[in-house]
């Protein structure tokens, strides 16, 4: 059975002023929806309030009572970004360690999975990262975030310890066997770089060939 997960939570970014009301709660909902959309339409954050307050049908006056301005908006968005990845990777490794049957099936299973996770969050979470580079409190929650996800991984690969050679350097060679998966799978999705540099390497051959290396390496005496 899987540990239970002590990652803390990443903390919200709470608007000015929470709702407190049915209505007011879903006005809310529908700015960061808007904010969200126009931003994932786009790839970056180039939309005006405006844009948010005639497609989401809320009045600039409600969005200024619940954010400072459009950086906060923004800053809001990535943050449930954020959690959302984190959930999906909770859930992904709980549904994993349950169900396979030794190491290199997790492993496989877990290269499959994670591609899929983070291919469909990839595009937020690219802005995420580039916001990052100039917003202190985004750069320590995905700090946060990716410690969590490394400590997550990490205790799921153990759960198979008996199959990794060298017992004294179990823990170790989980954490570089996700370094490993992450750093391949975030240059082919171009998260923290550009597409231009991404590889064009056949998506399925990828994860194939990277399950047999890591599969290899933490089994190795």
């Amino acid at each position: 059975m899987p540990e239970e997960n002590t990652a803390s939570p990443l903390s919200p970014v709470s608007p000015s002023r929470a709702p407190l009301q049915g209505r007011s709660k879903a006005s809310l909902e529908r700015m960061q929806a808007t904010a969200r959309e126009l931003m994932l339409e786009r790839g970056n954050e180039d939309f005006t309030l405006q844009e948010v307050s005639s497609r989401g049908q809320v009045s600039i006056g409600s969005i200024y009572l619940r954010f400072e301005g459009k950086d906060a908006l923004v800053r809001a968005v990535l943050v449930q970004a954020m959690q959302d990845l984190r959930s999906a990777e909770d859930a992904m490794l709980e549904s994993l360690v349950r169900t396979a049957g030794n190491l290199g099936e997790f492993v496989e299973n877990y290269i499959a999975d994670y591609a899929e996770v983070l291919r469909l969050h990839a595009p937020l979470l690219r802005l995420a990262m580039l916001r990052a580079e100039q917003d202190p409190q985004i750069s320590s929650l995905g700090k946060q975030a990716a410690d969590d996800a490394v400590a997550a991984s990490t205790r799921a690969f153990i759960e198979y310890g008996a199959e990794i050679g060298g017992d004294d350097e179990a823990e170790m060679r989980a954490q570089s066997a996700y370094h490993i998966i992450f750093a391949t799978l975030a240059r082919r999705l171009s998260l923290g770089s550009t597409s231009e540099s991404s590889s064009h390497s056949d998506w399925d051959i990828l994860k194939r060939e990277l399950a047999r290396m890591c599969i290899a390496y933490l089994r190795s005496a």
